[in-house]
């Protein structure tokens, strides 16, 4: 497995990729019981390309314990949601693949750890605990190894005098947030316009939802700055994407992303077209790496554009909103 691991974080090719996405699936298909049983029960037949491994419902992580068989969670990342809301949970076996996952991928897409300041607007992940994006940014802010780098929950005015601090430094300056928070702090008007914003989540019951271009508007008005961020990820995966300032998000070597057709989770739909997310994410190897999500989305060159939620499904806590 430790073989199998390192190969998965060494990815170069989409030959390599398809090799290590079959090796893993025959693992989960013999030693995640829950995996197992979805196939048994769908009855498909064997994939001979990662393109044909059946996604198990993301529903799934709310309802089981998603983990192979002998092996004991070292850490529970639970969903964050609004209050009554059935939170999802992740039973990671090995805590350390998810580090060996986000730390390269953010140096990858947002630039190496010591050279930036870190600050965290994230009060609903940091109140509600057992969350994975808070363990994320934690281990992030500890990489930049700099006083300034933290958490700013209850006073927006300490932000700012934070932030005014960093831009003496000739340091990059990122902000983390979730959404309702950075609509807060917008409405303050601060001068943002060096600071890379990557906004997280939804409104949490806290704002009245607003579609995804909406509030990006609101704060990039508010910051005065080019664009805001994103980060697509899930308590329920171990690695994460990160949007360009054309609001495309681009994935690292070891996931992928496919679209179904809203109406038949087994038929794929071509590039351009809108479609139902699916996730292939190999960090997940001691849990489930094929992913059916409740996400819409489309493809192109490569890239996930995000479009929204099916209907009726839970308002999550990674950042998308219904779709108009």
């Amino acid at each position: 497995m430790q073989d199998l691991i390192n190969r998965v974080f060494s990815i170069q090719t989409e030959e390599e990729f398809n090799q290590c996405a079959l090796e893993v699936f025959h693992f989960q298909k013999e030693h995640v019981p829950v995996y197992k049983t979805f196939l048994e029960l769908i009855n498909r037949p064997e994939p001979k390309h990662f393109s044909e491994i059946p996604h198990l419902p993301i529903a799934f992580f709310k309802s089981h314990q998603i983990i192979a068989e002998n092996k004991m969670a070292q850490q529970v990342f639970k969903s964050s949601g609004t209050t009554g809301m059935t939170r999802s949970a992740h039973f990671v076996a090995d805590v350390s693949i998810y580090e060996r996952s986000f730390i390269p991928t953010y140096e990858q897409f947002l630039g190496k750890l010591e050279d930036q300041i870190i600050f965290a607007l994230l009060p609903n992940y940091v109140s509600q605990g057992e969350s994975s994006l808070v363990y994320m940014v934690d281990k992030l802010i500890e990489g930049t190894n700099n006083s300034l780098s933290g958490y700013y929950l209850e006073s927006p005015e300490s932000l700012l005098e934070a932030i005014s601090q960093g831009q003496k430094t000739g340091k990059k300056l990122v902000l983390f947030g979730v959404s309702y928070a950075l609509l807060d702090l917008a409405e303050m008007k601060p001068d943002l316009h060096d600071v890379t914003v990557i906004e997280t989540g939804g409104m949490k019951g806290k704002r009245k939802e607003m579609t995804k271009e909406e509030m990006h508007q609101e704060l990039v008005a508010g910051f005065r700055c080019d664009y805001i961020a994103s980060e697509y990820g899930m308590c329920e995966l171990l690695s994460q994407a990160y949007s360009d300032k054309n609001g495309m998000f681009e994935l690292p070597a070891w996931m992928k992303i496919s679209l179904r057709e809203v109406n038949d989770p087994f038929e794929l739909v071509k590039e351009d077209k809108t479609g139902g997310v699916n996730v292939i994410d190999l960090a997940n190897i001691y849990s489930c790496a094929f992913i059916e999500t409740q996400d819409l989305g489309r493809m192109e060159k490569g890239k996930l554009r995000l479009m929204g939620r099916f209907d009726h499904s839970d308002v999550r806590g990674c950042n998308l909103l219904v779709a108009e």
